[in-house]
Formats: structure tokens, sequence, C-alpha cells
């Protein structure tokens, strides 16, 4: 069972092979066995999985089941889980239990599915390696000496480990579909907006949005199905006709090419230099499949591209610095022990509780934002942005997805980036654009590098393109075994 895809968990259960209480204790117990080594969980709920099992077993058998029922899952720990700790991977809020859950949280639980915990990650989200976390480093199961990707690093861990069978993410800059390239496995984030923010802890309102892990595209369809609806507290969630991203997910006739018709543009820019040999090469390879699958490519430009990260890495933590002002030591979260006055407690306890990324972040914004230099850097990242989903628009004009890298390597050593994060800053090269033009982005396992390690494809859609790019991937995965193949410790 520890290996089953979703669609096969759910036969198991609705067909009396297993209860989900006997699913979740066996997905618990590996998590006591493995997390030690991995680090990818921060918090187990044990006794509240158990209960929710319990809960889901009475639903099986009163014939109410739905997709998820009874079906494990993880939880990023940016969202909020009523009487559960949330952390963002912090000193700031690790003391923190939320009163009430995300709406993610209470869809997912609506739907019937277990909880078994909330996963490590990047403090506050802010990182490309989950080496900044409080609670330390995950590691990467394919290999433990290798960073997972950030900041949702946790989650994909814990899904390429089968600690969980599928688990959810944030993504602000490729912050799913970055590790799920790291890690072997497939990762979505929405259009801006499909998932609602709310009771997601917040780094970057304008970028963040929720996503969702699974071994394959169809684990990710039956998961984004459920997390997606429109939510009246979140400003910016959008009011749309549900959609079942699994149903067109069907087997493909015998002899058949299931793309046929399908245009992929291949950006000019996302194939020049800066790429490793080994990711090129895998790369090339699964877009041959696609064309074997009767998908044809074309070559599509994306200009401004080269000017996504300069505007993310203003953009965003002008919005971090906004949005990490509430925690200050007064409400809740971290306080220092010893101060002299109110400026003094806001003072010491932001400096005790928050780690050197998140503090660098909040002075660039910070900076940005100061006056006389407004213009100069916020305002002009804002055109900039506007230039890079023209782009965009204009080349899925000419195609019907774009694909690419999804990471210009494969996963680097822990520790290899610690002195230089414009470095790691750079990894997230092909990924930074998608948040910026508020598209869809898909990764899935594409290969494998000479050193053993997960190489990613990913695929970008045109606004609410979810289901497309789902169809795409798994057409691909159906003739493909990559997204099958499992690290050592998941055997």
């Amino acid at each position: 069972m520890i290996n089953a895809s979703l669609p096969e968990l759910r036969r198991a259960l609705d067909g009396g092979q297993i209860s989900s209480v006997e699913l979740a204790t066996l997905f618990l117990d590996r998590i006591d066995a493995l997390n030690p080594q991995l680090n990818a969980f921060i918090t187990v709920d044990r006794d509240g999985a158990l209960a929710a099992a319990r809960a889901a077993d009475a639903r099986i058998a009163a014939g109410t089941a739905g997709p998820l029922t009874g079906i494990p899952l993880a939880h990023k720990d940016v969202f909020c889980t009523e009487g559960v700790l949330t952390t963002c991977a912090s000193k700031m809020l690790s003391n923190f239990v939320s009163p009430y859950d995300a709406h993610v949280v209470s869809l997912l639980k609506a739907a019937g599915a277990v909880s078994l915990g909330k996963t490590n990650m990047d403090e506050f989200a802010m990182g490309s390696s989950n080496e900044s976390s409080f609670y330390g480093p995950t590691k990467n199961p394919w290999n433990p000496a290798r960073v997972p990707g950030g900041s949702s690093g946790g989650s994909a861990a814990a899904v390429a480990a089968r600690l969980a069978p599928i688990a959810t993410g944030t993504d602000t800059g490729g912050s799913v579909r970055q590790p799920a390239a790291f890690c072997g496995i497939t990762g979505i984030k929405p259009t801006y907006g499909l998932v609602s923010r709310w009771g997601m802890i917040a780094y970057a309102s304008s970028l963040d949005q929720g996503g969702a892990f699974g071994a394959s595209a169809e684990d990710c369809a039956l998961l984004l199905a459920a997390m997606t609806g429109f939510d009246e507290r979140d400003s910016t969630s959008l009011e749309r006709p549900a959609e079942d991203y699994a149903a067109a997910l069907v087997d493909s006739p015998a002899g058949a090419k299931p793309l046929a018709g399908l245009r992929i543009g291949l950006p000019r820019e996302f194939f020049a230099e800066g790429m490793a040999d080994e990711v090129r090469a895998a790369v090339d390879a699964a877009l041959a499949q696609y064309r074997a699958l009767g998908a044809t490519t074309v070559e599509v430009s994306l200009p401004n591209a080269k000017l996504a990260i300069p505007a993310y890495y203003v953009i965003a933590p002008a919005e971090c610095s906004s949005n990490l002002s509430r925690f200050d030591g007064v409400r809740y979260g971290h306080r220092a022990a010893d101060y002299g006055d109110l400026a003094d407690l806001y003072s010491k306890s932001r400096a005790e509780g928050f780690g050197a990324e998140v503090k660098r972040r909040i002075l660039i914004g910070t900076y940005v934002l100061s006056h006389g230099y407004y213009d100069a850097y916020y305002l002009q990242a804002q055109r900039l942005r506007r230039l890079i989903a023209e782009d965009f628009r204009a080349a899925l004009a000419q195609c019907d997805l774009i694909a690419g890298p999804t990471t210009p390597t494969t996963a680097w050593a822990l520790g290899q980036m610690a002195d230089d994060p414009v470095q790691m800053y750079l990894s997230d090269i092909y990924t930074i654009a998608v948040n910026l033009a508020g598209l869809p982005g898909l990764s899935h396992p594409a290969g494998f590098g000479a050193d053993g390690l997960p190489v990613g494809l990913q695929l970008v859609g045109d606004y609410f393109a979810e289901g497309r790019l789902l169809e795409a991937a798994h057409r691909f995965q159906q003739a493909t075994e990559w997204h099958a193949r499992r690290p050592a410790c998941a055997d």
C-alpha cells in the first residue's frame, strides 16, 4: 500500500482490503521510522490523524465516501490548522497553535482526507533549499546529502519517501515545482486566485498560491480538485465553476496518439546557456517522448524572462516586509524575555524570532519601499512584471503549452550555497516568471542525471489551463515510468 496510487488506495478502502485507520497507522509508523533521517515533518498529529481516519471509515461504511475520504496527506506548515502547531518553520511561531483552519485545510477535512501532520519548509517560505528552517534542513530522499528544494521541501520529500501519498504546498516563485523536480515527484501550482490564501500565512500576497504534490499527475489532479473553490474571505479568490481534473485522465485507445494536435512551445531563452548537460539531455528526451505521443513543438520567445529574477526579488521582499510586520512580539508568537520599552520589545522579539534569510528579505523590502526608492525599484519591478505577463500571452497565442526545464541543475549538496544566496536565487530562473504572470505551472519527473538525482520538466499553460497541464503530464506518465521510480528509502 505504501507505493499505491490514489485510485488504488480508493479501491482498497472501498473494497475493505484495508481500513482508513490501518492505512493512517501504516504511514504514521513510516514517519516514526524515517523522519529522524529526513526531517520532512515538523509536527506529527497521530491522535488527530487516527480520529479523522475513524470518521472516514464511518463514511466509507455508510457509502458516502468521496475520492479523498480516508486518504492520508500532509500539510505544509504554512497552512493554519486548528489545535495544531503552525510554525512556518520559524522560531517566531514555534509556540503558535492556530485557533482556526485555513480554507484549504477546511476543504480537505470536508473531503474526508486524513492529515498526518505538518511538513518542514524554508522559514516563512523564503528559500529554495529548505535549509533556512528553524527546525533544521530537510534531506532529499534520493540522497540525504542533497537538498530537497524549497520552500515546500518537506512536503516534496514526504511524498517522494512515501511518508504520505499526497501533500499540500505553496508556490511563490517555484516553491512547489522546484522541490517536485528535485525529489522526483509531480507538483502543480494553479492559476493565481484558484486556491484560497485565507489561513495561509503570507509571504508575498500577489505571488503566493497553494499547490499540490503527488507521485503522479493523476494524484495531483484529485488533490487539486478538492483544494480549489471560491472563498469570500480572500479578496483574490476567483469565483469559478468547480472542475473535475481527474475526469479527463482516462486511458488512451491502443495505438492512439493521445496528444495529437497539442502544440508545445519551447522558449529559446530557456534553452540557452546555464542549463546543466544532464538536465538538457533528460529534457530533450522527454520532449521527444511528447512528440512520439503526437504533440508538435514550436520555438517561442519570452524576451523579458531574464528580468524575472530581479523583478521578483524586489516585489516579493517588498510584500514580505509589509506582511511580516505583524510579528512584533505583542499579539502572538515569540516575545523577547528582557526588554525596556515597546520599541525595544519589537526590536528584540524580531531579532530573536526571525532567521537570517527572513531578515535579509525584510531589509531589502523595507529599502525598496522607502521614500526616494519606491519609484526606482518597486514601481519599475511592477512594470517589468507586466512585460513578462505580455510575453507569455504572446507565446501562448502560438502554442497550447510551454515546456522547458524546471531547474537548471539537479539538487545541490546541503550547505553548498549557504554563503551565496544570490546563486541560490538563480536556481529559480525558470519558475519565477510563471508566478509574476499568475499562470499555472506543473513539474513532472523527466529522467535522472548522471548523479542518480531526478530531473523535472516544467509545463506552463494559459490561465485556468490546469486540466490541460494535468492531461499532458498524465499521457506522458502513461508512456514512461520515471514517476514510478522510488528512492531506496521508499522500498
